[in-house]
């Protein structure tokens, strides 16, 4: 029987936090002591403005920290964007891509967020790579179906189980406090990892971190982290608070 990957629990600051909100990283990493440490790894992903100082300050904390995005392109001309060897460069070693935000008001295709994430695996990076259904597709009874083909469309030919993470986001949970059942968690979360079995082999697709994202708190943290193929979370407000990110934390 394979051993489950140690769970990650990642803070996704989104367009949130300024160089005062290092204090609230500062009292994050003052949390993860070594209990913590030894049952999971802690990340943060704040704004790329903050991300160099961020890097900096959690040095010896246990914290690592990751980038929101990043570009497909190693270089060039595309004003605002941010490259993958960029990201590593500020010290991060995650990055997130696909994040239904992008998908959803950037118009990001699986195509894209397969180079994106291939572009993150070349700098050394581990791509969060991101996937979920609207609550339409759901309603429609597709969600199975959806999350499997952006599963496809999305993951590199070169990935490996250790080097990539993927995140199960039903968008329609995040930031509306609503969560699906348990019992449909489970469902989507055995299905990718079976998805995975049959891209990358079995052993390989068992290394695979899978966290549930959406509208994550303390109060659901243990019965969602407790279920099969649940290995960690993707925390969006939860992770500006300090306590709450922690109780999110502790709870694995």
């Amino acid at each position: 029987m394979a051993i489950a990957p140690k769970p990650l629990v990642a803070g996704n600051w989104k367009m949130n936090g300024l160089r005062g909100s290092l204090e609230t990283a500062m009292a994050i990493a003052r949390g993860v002591d070594a209990g913590v440490r030894a049952r999971s790894d802690v990340l943060i992903c704040p704004p790329a403005t903050v991300l160099h100082a961020m890097t900096s300050a959690l040095i010896g904390t246990g914290v690592a920290t990751g980038g929101q995005d990043c570009h497909a392109s190693p270089s060039g001309a595309f004003t605002g964007d941010i490259s993958a060897a960029m990201v590593a460069d500020a010290g991060a070693a995650f990055v997130i891509v696909g994040h239904s935000e992008r998908r959803t008001l950037h118009g990001e295709t699986s195509a894209d967020v397969k180079a994106k994430a291939e572009a993150a695996l070349g700098a050394f990076l581990v791509p969060i790579i991101c996937i979920g259904e609207t609550l339409a597709e759901r309603e429609a009874g597709r969600t199975i179906a959806v999350v499997k083909k952006q599963l496809r469309g999305s993951l590199p030919e070169t990935a490996t189980g250790a080097g990539v993470v993927i995140a199960y986001e039903p968008v329609w949970a995040i930031g509306t406090g609503k969560t699906p059942t348990a019992a449909d968690v489970a469902e989507v979360h055995a299905e990718i990892r079976a998805e995975l079995g049959r891209l990358l082999g079995k052993a390989e697709a068992a290394k695979v971190r899978v966290l549930y994202g959406g509208s994550v708190k303390p109060s659901n943290a243990a019965e969602l982290m407790a279920l099969p193929n649940v290995n960690g979370a993707l925390v969006g407000g939860a992770s500006l608070k300090a306590e709450d990110f922690l109780g999110i934390v502790r709870a694995i």
